[in-house]
């Protein structure tokens, strides 16, 4: 397993970053674009005056593109605090093999393919997708606490 590991396309590092942290810095910016795209969405359909108020009622129905895009975006909230606890613990802790590399990876690019397929609503693909995103926290996890994997 380390051998795959150490191949270059599996070892994307950024800005003298390891690739756990490149992953995290990654998946930060995913974050941004998941809520930038949920909000245009659902602020483009209420309007201006709802957009600056202060939302004490709910807003007016949006699409069910705009709600599956709030929708997307809360769940990679919901996800996105592990993650990010898990690579910070892994990185101070010393721990990076084959189960962070592999693990950061496929929470990073789950979450990636998880975004269209929730706003387009495919059902099934999009739930094995999010189930293969959260093995890739436990993976981190596993290196954490078992790091002779």
């Amino acid at each position: 397993m380390q051998q795959i590991a150490n191949l270059p396309f599996m070892n994307l590092r950024l800005g003298g970053l390891s690739t756990e942290l490149t992953m995290l810095t990654l998946a930060v910016v995913l974050g941004l674009f998941h809520l930038l795209i949920a909000a245009r969405a659902n602020n483009s359909q209420r309007g201006i005056k709802w957009n600056v108020g202060a939302r004490d009622e709910p807003g007016a129905p949006t699409s069910k593109l705009a709600g599956r895009l709030e929708r997307a975006f809360r769940n990679f909230t919901e996800t996105f605090a592990f993650f990010a606890a898990a690579v910070l613990i892994a990185t101070f802790a010393g721990r990076h093999n084959w189960a962070t590399v592999w693990g950061v990876q496929l929470y990073f690019w789950g979450r990636v393919v998880y975004l269209p397929l929730y706003a387009l609503g495919v059902p099934v693909l999009r739930t094995l997708v999010w189930v293969a995103a959260t093995g890739g926290i436990v993976l981190v996890l596993v290196a954490i606490f078992a790091p002779s994997i």
